[in-house]
């Protein structure tokens, strides 16, 4: 691999993602609109500002650069309760765009496609633990539309048209932390996740609530797959890597599917604890019911990602921790000096 298309590749992961295939040689082409993207992070960087639903820009970028030799497709909407109050938006941005974007690419005979997906698609197992066999059961328009696009993607690659095409999707969990450089991080101040709501909580000497406390788990919280963002990018790096080895052109099945996650999971109790090493100050946490719609959660069984993608997770969730709290720190400097 020599040059790469990533869509969304100026947002929190794609960013990330776009570091990580330049520290390996890799050449990423950023195609984002910018509307949740920052234009910080692709400075000295080849990209296009525009809609991947654009088959002339698309058409333009391929012209080009004719020596792209795959594209990861990082762009979505991606906030749960939007999702619910604007489905048909979230419909039309991650499913119809991106019917619009594969015919594109389609036409530029760009055979290799990395889809990134989501574990929450997921049916609840008793235990938590999911591997890619589990059954998939999307509870959110968000995640519907992550579910649809893997059957689109499926069929896609099964279609006489596409001719050779062939898709990894990555199912990620729970992303944490920021670039270790600090190049990129999350563009929010104020995330909705645990990990966001112990960073408030810490800088506002305020409670941190767990919410549910009775799950069949090792301390009764919930529990998640928190993976440190850089072995996100670096799974991508992998997956381009031996791409061929996981679906070949002359496969029977041009279709894989592989989960990045920790392999082992954190609990809600677990995630304070290591953020309460981090900071060396112990929060005030309090419990509460679960909240509606709380689920005990998942965690990734990753033995495909080690034995196809040759890729393991190498960081620490409290790595995540740290990282996390300097980027939110340089990030909140920088957008200062600039106001």
């Amino acid at each position: 691999m020599r040059k790469v298309l990533i869509t969304g590749g100026a947002g929190y992961i794609g960013s990330t993602v776009a570091s990580a295939l330049l520290d390996a040689g890799i050449t990423p082409v950023v195609l984002d609109d910018l509307s949740k993207g920052r234009p910080e992070f692709v400075e000295g960087r080849v990209f296009y500002q525009g809609d991947i639903a654009d088959p002339e820009l698309v058409d333009r970028i391929f012209a080009e650069h004719p020596d792209i030799d795959a594209t990861l497709h990082c762009a979505a909407r991606i906030v749960v309760p939007e999702s619910v109050s604007r489905p048909l938006f979230y419909y039309r941005e991650n499913v119809g765009k991106t019917v619009d974007l594969l015919e594109s690419l389609q036409r530029n005979g760009c055979t290799r496609v990395v889809f990134s997906s989501s574990a929450s698609i997921y049916r609840p197992t008793p235990t938590g633990r999911v591997d890619e066999s589990c059954p998939v059961e999307a509870n959110s328009p968000y995640a519907r539309t992550k579910q649809m696009m893997e059957q689109v993607l499926q069929d896609w690659t099964r279609g006489d048209g596409a001719d050779r095409t062939r898709v990894i999707t990555l199912r990620y969990f729970n992303p944490i932390g920021a670039d270790p450089q600090l190049r990129t991080g999350l563009q929010d101040l104020q995330p909705t996740h645990a990990l966001g709501k112990l960073i408030e909580a810490h800088a506002n000497g305020a409670p941190f609530t767990i919410t549910g406390v009775g799950w069949e788990t090792r301390d009764g919280s919930g529990i998640r797959d928190y993976i440190h963002v850089q072995d996100v990018a670096e799974a991508h790096v992998a997956a381009l890597v031996r791409f061929d080895e996981v679906v070949g052109p002359e496969a029977a099945e041009r279709y894989r599917v592989v989960n990045i996650g920790t392999g082992d999971g954190t609990t809600v109790r677990e995630l304070v604890t290591a953020f309460e090493r981090v900071v060396g100050v112990t929060l005030d946490v309090r419990e509460a019911e679960p909240r509606p719609g709380d689920v005990l959660g998942c965690y990734s069984d990753v033995t495909a990602a080690r034995e196809l993608l040759g890729w393991a997770p190498r960081r620490t969730v409290a790595e995540g921790v740290a990282d996390a709290l300097a980027w939110r720190s340089r990030w909140a400097a920088r957008l200062a000096a600039t106001a």
